[in-house]
């Protein structure tokens, strides 16, 4: 796969609430030791396509499992040696489907999971608002925080490092490294690489997975 020599940069409508999520990331951010890393997002799920706020045990559609395939030989070409993975269902099947491809088994990591919305989950995520404060659930910058802690865990793994997590996570990761994301790196299953020269990091996608992508959370 050739390496873009300038990674477009896209104009995208974020969700309500972004702004504050990267005024959250950007008060510390990761400096990782690596210079680059790879990074998907899970198989599309049920809720995800019905934009409903889900809960870790959902599974992964019909779909979602394609994609994760397909995901995989993707990646197959890349030299990866560390797989973490958020230990949510739809993230670590996403893992495992990898994972065999790589022949890598995922390090599972709790912290890595999606937001917890509390009393959202089964309702609605149509209409996000990041900034909320879900009752029973976790504040955005109890989020930030853990996703901080939790990815600069997973990218100190001896790289390259893959990480399989949630769109949140993707957000979270892309403002603490200052990097612009677009509708090209939001989709399902959609492998990444995210790459620094000097200090400026840049990500684009490796390939679409020609099923697009759904709703964030």
């Amino acid at each position: 796969m050739t390496t873009p020599s300038t990674p477009p940069h896209f104009t995208v409508q974020h969700p309500a609430g972004y702004e504050e999520l990267v005024r959250l990331a950007a008060a510390e951010p990761l400096t990782p030791a690596c210079d680059h890393f790879y990074f998907l997002r899970h198989g599309q799920t049920g809720r995800n396509a019905l934009r409903i706020f889900q809960a870790v045990d959902e599974p992964l559609s019909e779909l979602g499992l394609q994609q994760a395939a397909r995901a995989a030989a993707v990646l197959a070409g890349e030299p990866i040696r560390t797989l973490v993975a958020s230990d949510a269902n739809r993230a670590l099947t996403t893992a495992k489907a990898v994972g065999a491809t790589l022949k890598l088994v995922p390090l599972e990591s709790e912290d890595l999971r999606e937001r917890h919305f509390g009393d959202l989950i089964g309702t609605s995520s149509a209409n996000i608002d990041w900034a909320c404060a879900p009752e029973n659930g976790e504040t955005l910058a109890s989020f930030v925080e853990r996703k901080r802690g939790a990815l600069a865990a997973a990218l100190a793994e001896p790289a390259p490092v893959l990480v399989v997590a949630h769109g949140g996570t993707l957000y979270v990761l892309a403002a603490l490294l200052g990097v612009p994301i677009g509708p090209d790196v939001l989709g399902n299953a959609q492998p990444l690489k995210f790459e620094r020269t000097g200090s400026k990091w840049t990500a684009y996608a490796l390939a679409q997975n020609v099923d697009g992508g759904a709703a964030i959370a």
